[in-house]
């Protein structure tokens, strides 16, 4: 018998269903037979090697980060920082991180007892859930949302429920998030800025979901990864806000902001008790990763103001050749403030089913992209039915050549 199908027959002897069924249900990979599916990001991925299409699929930037940061992690190597990092992460990184948070938004974690270095930030999101969430909690997301998030809340044994972003702006629907929290809400998860839907949220949404977390008791978690990757607009850490720091679990990573994602280093900083109780879970996943990357990562957070400028300012200009190919293209272009990601609507092509259009992209006009109704569940993902998401952290080149390509998709679906 194949594992999900003994996975399934114990569901149906009503065992429930099995810890890696949980995960892959929350993460739509899961068929109503038990059979598992791979990712959308491995199918795209796939498909675009397959046609020589240019991968606008998956997030993750074509070139590396400052020469600096990559020389950094060499010398480290050279000096001997090849074994275990202590399981909150190393000193100097650990501080970095504070003075990092320091620096930009004046809060002032305790390198100590405040701040842990995990494997990415999709460690700390695992470790932070399953210490803080089980059967019988609830944990909020906005909808779309980062597939892992789903994975991991089914995996913890929590139930997901989702307030929808809805177009164009895909901010917070603050009347229909105040329905639904719940006495039973222990943690309201922010991504912001938003993954897939580019949005920034305003201070006034974030101000509402700290309100709303003191009235029913929830903790924040919030996943701040493209922090820096903001256009004109101001990114407002919740931590920051009137009553939120004493109920806050801030994430972030080093992938995005510089552009070494392979490196998988990242932390969360919060209070003492909460970050003491997701360090209990932390250590017996990863336990400690990366040591000659976590000196590297501390020195990039040190970086002048002027690389942090020049990577929005760069990554804006990007963002705007893609999106002058997608209006060419005939599509509703919904133009993001932040993130590297930016979303189209296909209904004015009269497709309404980007999910088959994603998989005839390659083939068709040589560019892959991700169906939004992936980050979804039932409702939400209808809501989403039209939408694709292109990933701009390309070269230049390769987007104006992409743009180029798409700009003959009328023609191509006529």
């Amino acid at each position: 018998m194949s594992t999900s199908a003994r996975s399934l027959a114990l569901s149906e002897a009503g065992a429930g269903p099995a810890p890696w069924q949980r995960a892959a249900a929350g993460a739509n990979l899961l068929a109503a037979d038990g059979s598992l599916a791979v990712t959308i990001f491995e199918e795209m991925t796939t498909m675009a090697a397959a046609c020589g299409a240019i991968n606008l699929g998956q997030g993750f930037p074509d070139e590396d980060g400052p020469g600096s940061i990559a020389a950094a992690a060499r010398q480290a190597i050279a000096d001997g920082a090849n074994q275990y990092a202590p399981g909150k992460g190393i000193l100097a990184l650990r501080q970095a991180v504070a003075g990092h948070q320091q620096r930009f938004y004046g809060l002032a974690p305790d390198p100590d007892t405040e701040v842990v270095i995990t494997t990415g930030a999709t460690e700390a999101l695992a470790a932070t859930l399953l210490a803080l969430t089980g059967p019988g909690d609830e944990v909020l997301t906005f909808e779309p949302f980062y597939d892992s998030y789903g994975a991991m809340i089914g995996l913890s044994g929590a139930t997901h429920t989702t307030s929808p972003l809805r177009a164009p702006d895909f901010q917070p629907d603050l009347e229909h998030l105040e329905e639904a929290f719940s006495d039973r809400t222990r943690v309201v998860l922010v991504n912001n800025p938003h993954n897939p839907m580019g949005a920034v949220f305003t201070r006034q949404a974030l101000a509402r979901i700290v309100e709303l977390a003191e009235r029913h008791n929830a903790i924040i978690v919030t996943d701040e990864v493209y922090e820096h990757l903001t256009f004109g607009v101001e990114h407002v850490p919740v931590a920051t806000l009137p009553g939120a720091a004493e109920r806050t679990i801030t994430i972030s990573s080093a992938g995005k902001t510089f552009s070494f994602t392979g490196w998988k280093v990242g932390w969360l900083h919060g209070p003492a008790d909460l970050v003491a109780a997701v360090r209990t879970v932390k250590q017996f996943l990863s336990y400690s990763s990366g040591s000659p990357f976590q000196p590297a990562v501390a020195a990039a957070l040190a970086l002048d103001d002027g690389f942090y400028d020049g990577i929005a300012a760069g990554l804006r200009q990007k963002r705007d050749v893609l999106a002058d190919g997608l209006r060419r293209a005939g599509l509703e272009v919904f133009v993001p403030d932040g993130t590297y990601f930016i979303n189209v609507d296909t209904a004015p092509l009269g497709v309404t089913d980007a999910v088959a259009l994603a998989r005839r992209l390659p083939g068709l006009a040589g560019v892959a992209a991700i169906p939004v109704s992936v980050f979804c569940h039932g409702e939400g993902a209808e809501r989403t039915r039209s939408l694709l998401r292109f990933a701009f952290c390309k070269k230049t080149e390769v987007l104006e050549e992409a743009a180029a390509r798409l700009a003959k998709l009328p023609e191509l679906l006529a």
